[in-house]
């Protein structure tokens, strides 16, 4: 799996995290216990840190990138859809990011917060804890999110992740 340093920016993961041999990671990059970064995803701690917490799942095609001023930290429990950009920005913990959102810049989600599939979340947004943003540019709808829901499906995550780490194998067709 490409796993890279770059200079001395060195990666770090925790021997129970699942990366998926065509995921990539670079840099200063801090991947936390039964979290699942899956084909395709790019997490590129290149010029900042990204610090991605415990039991979270960075999905497929994913893109995490950081800046020197402002590191990408994403929380415990957390999931980020496919397709999905991050950068330089803080998903506190038991939050969804939905498949093919943007989180730019200084923007804070906070705990059981949902970004909606393909919403728009523009540089210094604050997103209230349980609120649900959908749309571009991101409208915030207070208390619409499912924190329980959010935390289930990081763990069926968990699980699967647990499952690709002793059963995933290279398939030689006949």
């Amino acid at each position: 799996m490409p796993i890279y340093a770059l200079a001395d920016r060195v990666p770090t993961i925790h021997p129970d995290a699942f990366v998926h041999p065509d995921a990539v990671v670079i840099g200063d990059v801090r991947i936390g216990a039964d979290s699942s970064i899956w084909p395709g995803a790019v997490l590129r701690g290149d010029y900042g840190t990204i610090i991605v917490g415990a039991r979270t799942s960075i999905q497929d095609g994913a893109v995490v990138h950081a800046i020197a001023d402002y590191p990408t930290v994403i929380g415990n429990d957390c999931v980020v859809g496919h397709i999905a950009h991050l950068e330089g920005c803080v998903v506190h913990d038991r939050s969804l990011i939905g498949s093919g959102s943007i989180v730019l810049h200084e923007v804070v989600v906070e705990s059981g917060a949902t970004i909606g599939a393909g919403a728009v979340v523009r540089n210094r947004t604050h997103v209230p804890a349980n609120a649900l943003v959908v749309g571009v540019p991101g409208q915030i709808r207070p208390d619409a999110s499912s924190p329980a829901d959010i935390v289930a499906n990081a763990a069926m995550y968990v699980q699967n992740a647990r499952r690709y780490k002793s059963e995933l194998r290279l398939f030689d067709a006949p």
